[in-house]
């Protein structure tokens, strides 16, 4: 398919450009303070770096003080498809203007959309509920998995990421502010982590039998036996860009089957072209049970979908599923336009086409450079891993930290995670843009090591 993608190229000559003489610049800084007066709870990312930003376009951001920089985050995995794309603010607009909202009834823009998606999700995926966050579309697929299979319990896996409410709380790491414990029936477990692993083979690769095993004596021993569904992302995102091993998904799918257990994939952070397909789980031929979209599902409007296999279906039915504003026009209308310009634009073709690129050059990044333990990629979703010794493995939080401001002063807006560096570029970028986004990394990076002792 032919690449057509030219509205988002960017002259290279002109960005990043930083103007002001310190970055973040005056008006940013007292902008935010304003704002961080009254408004609490900012991101981590935000908090290392409080630029504010004004605008943006195709893969660029441009701040209050007029610097501009290139977006290798997608805003946070959201705008997959570059700021502004033209399809999809021309149909926000036009949505806007006719009808924003009617509660659950068909529109026209929604009937269009439903069967789009119908259309381009895997085999029979194809009861469909729309709705405005990850969080509600993860806990309405809760509730489907208990209707469907008449259990009540949940298993979900070290360092996943489901939400910020409820259920979906209870599906991750805990701390004091969501409560005393975990919701009864919600249990955690750990999941294959290549560079990281629990269970080893006696060669020392991973062993992923022996994490399925685990899960088996883990249910008999912690659980009450009526185990609805395993939760999981098929790539962590918030834990820092974690792949598993290419054999645990198909294992999974059968150990699933054969215990009536459902499998429930949380592609809010993975679907719609991150990785080069529609849904992570395609990358090992694997379909799951229940599976929930979002973030660049609208490429930055809020629109998210819990969808079904034919089977399970009907359980929609019974568990209230409507919102307030799921699937309201402006939010149809942005998701439709996001599937049409991927098909248009070849953007699952390109999200590959910069995988090529970047897997050799994280690659080439890790042999130069002794801080970085891991590299990982698929699509344009990526992570690298610093330590403090390659040996021990040891987290490097301060070269983390250090890297993410260095790279940011150089123009380059993306996302900080403790040790781990993730990017998530938008899929409209160019092999070039691409190549200058990694130069900034690459310089910060090495002077990271530089000031930390690592390099002369």
């Amino acid at each position: 398919m032919t690449i057509a993608i030219d509205w988002a190229k960017v002259n290279l000559q002109e960005y990043p450009n930083m103007v002001s003489a310190e970055v973040p610049g005056p008006r940013s800084q007292e902008m935010h303070e304003r704002a961080a007066g009254i408004m609490k709870g900012y991101s981590g990312q935000v908090k290392l770096f409080p630029v504010v930003f004004d605008k943006g376009h195709g893969v660029t951001l441009t701040d209050v003080d007029g610097n501009t920089y290139l977006d290798f985050s997608s805003g946070i995995y959201v705008t997959t498809l570059g700021h502004c794309h033209p399809k999809v603010t021309e149909a926000v607009q036009q949505a806007a203007g006719r009808l924003m909202n009617c509660h659950d009834f068909t529109t026209p823009i929604k009937l269009e959309l439903l069967e789009k998606l119908t259309g381009i999700l895997p085999g029979d995926l194809s009861g469909v509920q729309l709705y405005d966050s990850g969080t509600t579309a993860v806990e309405a697929g809760l509730r489907v998995c208990r209707m469907a299979t008449g259990k009540s319990e949940f298993l979900s896996c070290f360092g996943d990421f489901h939400g910020k409410s409820g259920h979906a709380v209870s599906l991750a790491r805990m701390n004091r502010a969501n409560g005393p414990s975990r919701t009864p029936g919600f249990y955690m477990m750990p999941r294959p982590n290549p560079y990281r692993p629990l269970f080893k083979k006696p060669d020392g690769a991973i062993d992923t039998d022996a994490y399925l095993a685990f899960y088996d004596t883990f249910i008999t021993e912690a659980t009450t036996g009526q185990v609805a569904a395993i939760v999981l992302e098929p790539i962590q995102g918030w834990a820092g860009s974690i792949f598993p091993p290419d054999d645990f998904f198909p294992k999974l799918r059968k150990w699933c089957d054969a215990r009536k257990i459902l499998l429930f994939a949380d592609e809010v952070l993975t679907s719609m072209g991150r990785t080069g397909k529609y849904l992570a789980m395609e990358h090992w031929d694997t379909l799951p049970d229940v599976v929930t979209l979002g973030k660049g599902f609208g490429n930055g409007f809020p629109v998210t979908a819990m969808v079904v296999r034919k089977p399970y279906a009907e359980a929609v039915e019974s568990i209230s599923a409507s919102t307030s504003y799921g699937g309201n026009p402006m939010a149809c209308a942005a998701a439709l336009a996001s599937i049409v310009a991927i098909e248009e634009e070849g953007l699952l073709e390109n999200a590959l086409r910069l995988e090529e690129y970047f897997v050799p050059r994280l690659k080439k990044m890790m042999a130069e450079h002794p801080v970085i333990g891991d590299v990982r990629c698929k699509g344009c979703l990526m992570g690298v891993e610093l330590v403090k010794d390659r040996v021990t493995k040891e987290p490097f939080d301060e070269a983390g930290k250090q890297v993410y401001q260095r790279a940011f002063r150089k123009g380059l807006a993306w996302i900080p995670a403790g040790h781990i560096l993730r990017m998530s570029p938008p899929i409209v970028m160019d092999v070039d843009t691409a190549a200058k986004c990694m130069d900034m990394i690459d310089e910060a990076i090495g002077e990271t090591e530089k000031d930390l002792g690592y390099k002369n």
